[in-house]
């Protein structure tokens, strides 16, 4: 029995297209100054190049994917000064969105936030880190939209777009992803207690941890090349 084929409406193909190419990036399918070679994304996504073009350039308007003049695009590679700046004010909007969360939270939003917490703590039991990654974010998300400010909102999301490759590879140390699940567990003490200064301040340290790692995994891979 063959499964139903469903059609995608025209409109939302490069939607989906984008999205199936987000996920190849942040999951380092991409590599971080790589040639995104049309022919190839073609092929492997299934559709034909107007929409995996018009995917593209909504990636490059995200900051993932650079444009170059003829030479196509390619996955962007950050600087160890593009990391720590964009850290430093992602820091800061992930700091504001919990804050302000903890102290406008309804009690469905906080339910549905502890409901992904535990899918994410069973995706970490299993160690399926692309599960893991896609509920963190959610949860992140979730957190960010119970603070009701939908200028904080935009900013969060154009700046949380240019590192989400690197987040997800910052879960790939075994002490360093057990680190990030305590603090997630200390966001949901936080938040049930509605206490805006401890949210604050687990998620300064969280994306203080973060930044760490990216910056160490930067270097060590530096070194690797230059062996």
């Amino acid at each position: 029995m063959s499964a139903e084929i469903i059609p995608i409406p025209r409109a939302a193909l490069h939607e989906q297209v984008a999205h199936r190419l987000r996920q190849m990036l942040v999951e380092n399918r991409i590599a971080p100054g790589a040639k995104l070679n049309e022919r190839e994304l073609s092929e492997i996504l299934n559709v034909s190049r107007t929409p995996l073009r018009e995917a593209i350039k909504m990636l490059a308007a995200e900051g993932l994917v650079e444009l170059l003049p003829n030479r196509g695009a390619i996955a962007v590679e950050l600087s160890e000064a593009d990391i720590l700046n964009t850290f430093e004010v992602m820091s800061g909007l992930e700091a504001q969105s919990g804050s302000l969360a903890a102290e406008r939270i309804t009690e469905a939003e906080l339910d549905e936030i502890k409901a992904m917490h535990y899918e994410m703590l069973a995706a970490y039991t299993r160690r399926d880190l692309p599960a893991y990654y896609q509920l963190n974010s959610a949860i992140h998300r979730a957190i960010n939209s119970a603070a009701k400010n939908p200028v904080l909102t935009a900013t969060y999301n154009q700046v949380n777009a240019r590192l989400q490759a690197l987040r997800f590879r910052s879960n790939q140390d075994g002490d360093k992803w057990r680190t990030a699940v305590k603090e997630h567990e200390q966001m949901i003490d936080a938040l049930s207690k509605r206490d805006a200064a401890a949210m604050r301040a687990v998620l300064l340290a969280h994306l203080d941890n973060k930044r760490d790692v990216v910056v160490e995994q930067l270097r060590a891979a530096k070194q690797t090349a230059k062996a």
